[in-house]
C-alpha cells in the first residue's frame, strides 16, 4: 500500500460528511457541462472514485449508465460502496463496480468506455501524463475525458492561519503539511497536457471552489477530519482549550474570510480515433 493511499484510508470516514459538501457545486458543474454534448454513456470510469460522490452523481444523471470506479484506497472504496447501497438502493448499487488500481495502469482493454470524469484527483497522481494517455487509450473513438482538479494558487485561507497561530501558541506540535505538488499551473497547462495525451477537441477553463464556513462547522471540520489526529493525540483538558481558543478567535473573523475560496479547472478532451 503507498503512503497516499494509508493516507486516504484515514480519512476516509469523514469525507462524506466534512469535504463531500465542499466539493460538491464542483461536482454538479462537471456534469452540468456535460449536458450540451447529450451524451448517453453506456459505460463510464471513475477515476479516482474516493467515497464515490461523482459516480453516484453521473448514475443518477444517466439511469441506464453503469459506472466502473478505481482507486488506490480500500478504504474509501470501502465507503462508496455503502454510499452506493444508500443513495441507489441494493438493486441499483450493482451499477456500480470498483477496482483497486492507480489511475497510470488501468487493467482495462482498450476502447472500452464511453466516457471517463474525475474530481479532484490528477493533482495527486505523480506519472499523470501517463494516467491520460490511460484514459484516452481506454475510450472509444469519440469517447470524452472530462475532469476537475485544483490550479496552483499561494493564497490562505485565514481560518487555517487562525489554528496554525493557536498551536504555536498552546505550545502544540505544529501540523504536518503533505501539500499537493501536482496541482495544474494553469488553463492552459491543463489543455496541453490533454493535447499531447492525444485528445482532440480539448477546452478547459477556470473555476472557484467557494464554501462559508461556520464557526462550529470548522471546529468539526478540523477536529473529526482533516486534523483528526492532532485532536486525538492531545489530552482531554490541552483538546478542550484547543477547541475554546479556536471557537472564540473563529468567531472574530468576518464571513468573508470565513469564506474559502480557491481557484480549481475543468479541462475536457475527446478521442478522435
Amino acid at each position: 500500500m503507498t503512503d497516499q493511499a494509508k493516507r486516504f484510508d484515514a480519512f476516509a470516514s469523514g469525507y462524506v460528511s466534512y469535504w463531500a459538501p465542499v466539493l460538491a457545486p464542483a461536482v454538479r458543474t462537471l456534469l452540468d457541462e456535460l449536458g450540451p454534448l447529450a451524451l448517453e454513456p453506456e459505460r463510464i470510469l471513475d477515476v479516482g472514485t474516493g467515497t464515490g460522490q461523482l459516480a453516484l452523481a453521473a448514475l443518477e444523471r444517466w439511469p441506464r449508465s453503469t459506472v466502473v470506479g478505481i482507486d488506490v484506497s480500500s478504504g474509501m472504496t470501502a465507503v462508496a460502496e455503502a454510499e452506493a447501497k444508500r443513495v441507489l438502493g441494493r438493486d441499483g448499487a450493482k451499477r456500480f463496480s470498483i477496482r483497486l488500481t492507480p489511475a497510470d495502469e488501468l487493467p482495462f482493454e482498450d476502447a472500452g468506455f464511453d466516457l471517463a470524469i474525475s474530481s479532484f484527483v490528477y493533482q495527486l497522481v505523480e506519472r499523470r501524463a501517463r494516467a491520460l494517455r490511460e484514459a484516452r487509450r481506454v475510450l472509444r473513438p469519440g469517447g470524452i475525458l472530462s475532469y476537475v482538479s485544483w490550479l496552483e494558487d499561494d493564497r490562505a485561507f485565514r481560518p487555517e492561519q487562525v489554528f496554525d497561530d493557536i498551536l504555536d501558541d498552546l505550545d502544540i506540535e505544529p501540523r504536518a503539511f503533505d501539500g499537493r505538488p501536482g496541482d495544474i499551473p494553469s488553463v492552459d497547462r491543463a489543455a496541453g497536457e490533454l493535447r499531447r495525451a492525444g485528445f482532440a477537441d480539448v477546452a478547459a477553463h477556470a473555476g472557484t471552489i467557494e464554501h462559508r464556513f461556520g464557526v462550529d462547522e470548522y471546529v468539526a471540520f478540523l477536529s473529526e477530519f482533516d486534523e483528526e489526529s492532532l485532536f486525538d493525540e492531545l489530552e482531554a483538558a490541552a483538546r478542550e482549550r484547543l477547541e475554546s481558543t479556536l471557537r472564540d478567535e473563529l468567531a472574530r473573523l468576518t464571513p468573508d474570510e470565513m469564506t474559502m475560496r480557491f481557484p480549481i479547472v475543468f479541462a475536457r478532451g475527446r478521442r478522435s480515433r
